[in-house]
């Protein structure tokens, strides 16, 4: 709910179900940011008098805003928006340069209007609402010929506010606006800790925290994608705060561009938190009558630690972020021919991997790169979309009808947006991709990105990629993305206009990618940009779904899906079981560890299921059955993180809590440890349940030479007799099976089963070595 408090100084609050964010018109006219936080009941603008700060003089060396207002220093205000001059040293929200060249800012409050109307965002997405779900207050600001609009949206539901800014320039002199900020959050203390994630590739959302006392911490990409490096979201809380405590406020953005956000500490200990388009080489001309619009950011706030923040932004996300035909349907189990064949793709060879595939229950074979052009490696044809010949004779139509007649959907990997120097494409139109002419060009992966600043690139994108998803029955497309910006330049753009170029690119990405969702409004799209380099919400709003990584090893997922969960659902997160050794790390991990990981996401296999042995194929095609009787669950169900570290514990709650799945995964083992509790999370304290596990075998040849301790002879390790007993003998693991109150599930936990630790073991022991996990099923149990 969003209402304007009557009283001498107008005030304006917006109320969600469990928060309140308050703000007010100063007597200068400047917008003062009051409160954010738990829920609060204010009837009037006198009860903000409570919480305003006060003040009789001046500080020392600062400035005062004006003889009129000598109480008014911007420097120690808690502000909806900054701006460069009149005293306010703090990061700005807006920073603009006149026709004259100056730069100071003087915006004050001329209106508001409060409605339920959709976004009019005309070049970025945005969130959404049915009729009438969400509210939208804009508030305008005005300094001279120019207008500043500052559109919030409540989602009550989630506990969720968006912001926005738009500027227009009403004046005859053009402006150049070198920032724009989508949010801004002052808090009238310091203290708190930025918790940001960070990483490169194969190594996604690396969890940081940082303590502010005192000066700035940024995070930022200048990657021309949200990049790897440092994700969108973010965090700000108590130093206490816990996963179910402590107050937490959440901060991301739909923008898949270069962004930038700060928290920086004052001298007079108030932090201000921005959130926008990075400003660094940004720099956007506004003539008469032109607007630019910045990015929505969104925002939440719980007092019941990380996983009550985690709770509202995955609410958001699954009802107000990704839309269309797969927005709640139950995603395929796919099979990626990427690690099993990576660039020596045929028909003969992916028929043959799909019938394999078929036997074990994948329901979606997906052809990788190496389908087109002559693309043998990476170095050559990236852009020439035409099926090769030689690989594909009957084209894309014949394989995927082939598929099509084993039960099976057919999917295909793309990368539009970059090409080769080494392609037809690039030799056609060397002017179409941003490099600058006659200097050198810096590439990644043999690639350069095209100029999708440029309405021809554009359209010739969309042309050819109709043409491709038109030219046979493809049900799902990953979408990649391989290399980061290096020599940002249009040749479309004129001089002055450069600075445009890479918020140019994000925005006709968008209208790329929204005018092919809406033609192909069926095929499930998955983003992808070498793994989790552009993992955000603006993808996010067309491809319900991105790949998280290129790293498949289970136990770097653990760490980077846990660090994914943090803002974005679990439905968003593509995971799949690879082949061990592990492909990018060697390791080796048990085929219960890599299935139980990917099981958190939305499940797919990257690996040539033809070299499975029975023993394997039998042991996949059984968790793939228990995959699909529990999809619902694992894909929409509310994710929560229990612990973290050595050993991760997580849930999955189903929306009516009556049932949930859970993992327990530990990385390395701790000798001597026998007890273990798995606690759960998001149950109903009412409820009864009943939990269990299912059995697993054992093999010997785990214990090692310990088998000759029971041996009526001696069995030398690896050797034919060894092989011929593990064969033979199958040992059953432990099992849970238990009834017991959600309350007591959640808070006293299950205490399993002992572990082995050197002393013994029998059916009741549980082997959870090196790598090892569990998956632990709750179902509701009806008296």
């Amino acid at each position: 709910m969003i209402r304007k408090l009557s009283g001498e100084r107008a005030a304006f609050v917006l109320d969600t179900e469990n928060t309140t964010y308050v703000f007010a018109v100063s007597p200068s006219g400047h917008l003062e940011h009051l409160y954010y936080g738990g829920r609060i009941n204010l009837n009037n603008a006198s009860d903000c008098d409570v919480f305003r700060e006060k003040r009789e003089f001046e500080a020392g060396n600062s400035i005062v805003y004006s003889k009129e207002y000598p109480t008014v220093l911007p420097e120690d205000m808690c502000l909806e928006f900054s701006t460069l001059g009149h005293g306010d040293v703090r990061e700005p929200f807006i920073e603009l340069v006149r026709a004259d060249g100056s730069r100071s800012g003087d915006f004050l409050y001329s209106g508001y209007v409060i409605d339920s109307e959709p976004s009019d965002f005309t070049t970025l997405p945005s969130s959404y609402a049915r009729d009438g779900e969400a509210e939208h207050l804009c508030v305008t600001a005005r300094d001279g010929e120019l207008t500043l609009q500052l559109h919030y949206r409540v989602y009550p539901d989630c506990d969720v506010i968006t912001r926005s800014a738009r500027l227009i320039n009403e004046g005859s002199e053009t402006v150049a606006l070198e920032r724009l900020m989508s949010t801004q959050v002052d808090i009238p203390f310091s203290g708190v800790c930025v918790t940001s994630f960070h990483g490169a590739w194969a190594r996604e959302m690396n969890k940081n925290t940082a303590s502010l006392t005192a000066g700035k911490f940024v995070i930022e990409s200048r990657a021309g994608c949200s990049s790897n490096r440092a994700n969108p979201f973010f965090m700000v809380h108590s130093p206490s705060a816990t996963e179910h405590t402590g107050s937490v406020y959440g901060f991301n953005l739909i923008y898949s561009g270069n962004h930038y956000a700060a928290a920086e500490v004052n001298a007079y200990g108030k932090t201000r938190i921005i959130s926008g388009i990075q400003p660094g080489g940004f720099r956007f001309l506004l003539s008469e009558g032109e607007s630019f619009e910045a990015p929505e950011a969104v925002m939440t706030f719980s007092a019941r630690g990380f996983s009550g923040q985690s709770v509202n932004m995955h609410r958001f996300v699954r009802g107000h972020i990704v839309r269309g035909e797969w927005k709640y349907k139950e995603r395929p189990v796919l099979l990626n021919s990427w690690e099993a064949f990576y660039f020596k793709v045929n028909e003969r060879d992916i028929l043959s991997l799909a019938k394999a595939g078929k036997k074990l229950g994948i329901e979606l074979i997906v052809m990788d790169d190496g389908w087109f052009g002559s693309r043998d490696s990476d170095s050559k044809a990236l852009g020439d979309w035409t099926p090769n010949k030689n690989k594909l004779p009957g084209g894309l139509k014949s394989l995927a009808d082939k598929i099509n007649a084993l039960g099976m959907d057919f999917g295909l990997w793309v990368e539009p947006e970059m090409v080769n120097a080494d392609s037809d494409l690039y030799r056609s139109h060397p002017d179409w991709t941003m490099e600058i002419k006659g200097r050198l060009h810096s590439e990644g992966r043999n690639q350069r990105v095209l100029d999708l600043a440029n309405p021809e690139v554009r359209d010739y994108l969309i042309n050819k990629m109709t043409e491709v998803f038109s030219s046979a029955n493809i049900t799902y497309v990953k979408w990649d993305m391989n290399r980061i910006f290096s020599d940002v330049f249009s040749p479309t753009l004129p001089p002055e206009k450069q600075g445009e170029t890479a918020h140019r690119y994000i925005c006709g990405l968008y209208h790329i990618m929204k005018t092919l969702t809406e033609r192909f409004p069926k095929i499930l799209f998955e983003g992808c940009a070498s793994g989790g380099n552009r993992f955000d919400l603006g993808i996010l709003c067309y491809f319900p779904q991105i790949w998280a990584s290129d790293n498949t090893d289970a136990i770097c997922r653990a760490t980077i899906q846990e660090g994914y969960s943090y803002g974005y659902p679990q439905s968003c997160v593509g995971a799949h079981v690879s082949a061990v050794p592990n492909h990018q790390t060697l390791r080796q991990t048990p085929i219960e560890t890599r299935f139980g990981v990917s099981a958190f996401g939305v499940l797919g296999y990257e690996c040539d299921v033809r070299d499975f042995n029975a023993e394997a194929r039998d042991k996949v095609a059984k968790q793939i059955e228990l995959y699909k009787s529990w999809r619902k669950v694992l894909q929409f169900g509310q994710f929560y993180r229990v612990t973290s570290g050595n050993v991760h514990e997580w849930i999955c709650v189903s929306k009516d809590k009556t049932k949930a799945v859970g993992l327990l995964l530990q990385e390395l083992t701790q000798p001597n440890t026998q007890a273990q509790r798995f606690y759960a999370a998001g149950l109903d304290p009412e409820k009864a349940y009943r939990l269990y596990s299912l059995s697993e075998r054992v093999d010997v040849k785990q214990f090692g030479s310990l088998i000759n301790t029971v041996a009526p002879i001696h069995v030398k390790q690896d050797s034919l007799i060894h092989n011929v007993i593990a064969k033979a003998v199958k040992m059953n693991s432990e099992t849970e099976n238990l009834t017991a109150s959600g309350d007591i599930l959640m808070h006293t936990g299950v205490a399993l089963s002992p572990a082995f630790s050197g002393t013994g073991f029998n059916e009741n022991v549980r082997v959870f070595t090196d790598f090892s996990s569990r998956l632990y099923f709750f179902e509701e149990e009806r008296g």
